[in-house]
């Protein structure tokens, strides 16, 4: 069986190649040229570009890479599952619909699901990790793609950011805003609901909002002694540090799963962003 994935998971490079997991990376827009996300750029390029006051843009996967995967697909006769990025996020579940229906006019024995994860960055990553285990313990394709799909929901997803001047830039607030909120010391925290990124709350200073954000989490996760806890971060290690000591002095998961915001969901968040996820009750 195989297994794939887009760039926006933000998995690292080793992953796709350790595991044997087929990636569509996503495009990012820099200085007037274009670069596959993983492949031809990486997230430390494009925090660099940010720092310098660049506004980075983002494409979705070219149509081109799922034909030549999804024809080498057919052509082999294995069982495929691709584990997409949001469809309310990207138009590139929708690409990916209508050049599957496209293949299979020319191979009607195409197995291939698509699911529209209505996750993003590592909490998509979370599931992908998940299908890799299950593929590795020897599960049937039908076992895997019904733990998936019934998976994708349970996903939680919170970010919070340390200043609101680069959603601004991005058109996620306003200037406005922005500029009250720096002013404040205001940290909104935010939530993936229904595939979409979402304000549920914004706090005066930096460890009040780690702290509301972690009271958030244990509502939503109840008990995490056996719970693995995903982390990644735009380029903060400072914050990092503070979210996951204070998630292991309120929550005590069983583990945690690190990785840094790659370069297109990077171009979004802008530096100074730290995302939790993890199974809901």
């Amino acid at each position: 069986m195989k297994i794939f994935t887009d760039s926006s998971c933000d998995l690292n490079k080793q992953f796709y190649i350790e595991n044997n997991v087929g990636l569509f990376p996503l495009s990012v827009d820099l200085q007037g040229k274009q670069y596959k996300d993983v492949e031809e750029i990486e997230a430390d390029e494009i925090y660099a570009a940010i720092r310098s006051g660049e506004q980075p843009k983002t494409s979705q996967v070219s149509p081109e890479s799922f034909l030549t995967q999804f024809e080498a697909l057919a052509e082999s006769g294995e069982e495929g599952l691709y584990i997409a990025f949001s469809s309310e996020l990207s138009g590139t579940y929708n690409t990916a619909v209508m050049l599957k229906n496209d293949v299979l006019e020319r191979f009607p024995n195409l197995k291939l699901t698509i699911l529209d994860t209505k996750c993003a960055s590592l909490g998509q990553g979370m599931l992908v990790r998940e299908a890799v285990a299950l593929r590795d313990a020897g599960k049937t394709y039908d076992e895997i793609v019904a733990t998936i799909t019934e998976c994708a929901p349970k996903m939680q997803h919170y970010f919070t950011v340390k200043d609101l001047d680069y959603l601004a830039k991005g058109g996620r607030v306003s200037k406005t805003s922005a500029f009250v909120g720096g002013l404040l010391q205001i940290k909104p925290i935010l939530k993936v609901t229904d595939g979409k990124l979402q304000p549920i709350d914004k706090v005066r200073g930096h460890k009040k909002a780690i702290a509301k954000m972690i009271d958030y989490v244990e509502a939503a996760g109840g008990d995490f002694s056996n719970k693995t806890i995903g982390l990644c971060h735009s380029d903060d290690h400072e914050l990092l540090e503070d979210v996951k000591a204070a998630l292991q002095e309120r929550l005590s998961p069983k583990d945690f799963y690190v990785t840094k915001i790659g370069a297109v969901i990077g171009s979004h968040v802008g530096l100074g962003t730290v995302g939790i996820f993890f199974y809901g009750k």
